[in-house]
């Protein structure tokens, strides 16, 4: 006996995160970097200087994994740490130059792969999908 599948769209959901974000892994190993080491340069490069806590709540990690990625950052000279003067338990991060070179690099191409990703849905089907992504987020974040 065959089931009907009672949740398609949780399922769709995941399927099609999982491809994008697979699609997205592909293209951003090409420049040697990973999804999360993306977007934490990629919040450093629209935010500028940020602390480790407020780029761990941008990119959704955790705060061990936060200094495992920056650290790996900061060896391979793509940001930099910065002591804040009026608070010595902060410590603030930024790009380095070479780190801001790849972003220039990078974030052309991440762009026509989002409008890519996208470019099949109307604008009307767009700012559905966005009203529904959020009314999703917001009764599972509350």
């Amino acid at each position: 006996m065959e089931r009907k599948c009672s949740n398609l769209p949780y399922l769709l959901l995941m399927q099609t995160s999982k491809a994008v974000q697979e699609r997205m892994r592909l293209e951003l190993a090409k420049n040697n970097i990973s999804i999360t080491e993306f977007s934490v340069l990629e919040v450093l490069y629209h935010k500028g200087r940020q602390t480790i806590n407020e780029i761990g709540n941008r990119v959704l990690i955790t705060s061990g994994s936060m200094t495992y990625v920056i650290d790996k950052l900061e060896n391979r000279g793509l940001l930099k740490r910065i002591a804040c003067p009026n608070d010595r338990r902060a410590i603030h991060v930024t790009l380095t130059n070479d780190g801001n070179n790849l972003l220039e690099k990078i974030m052309p191409e991440h762009q026509e792969l989002v409008d890519f990703i996208f470019d099949s849905l109307e604008d009307g089907e767009k700012e559905i999908i966005v009203t529904i992504l959020q009314k999703i987020k917001e009764k599972v974040e509350n």
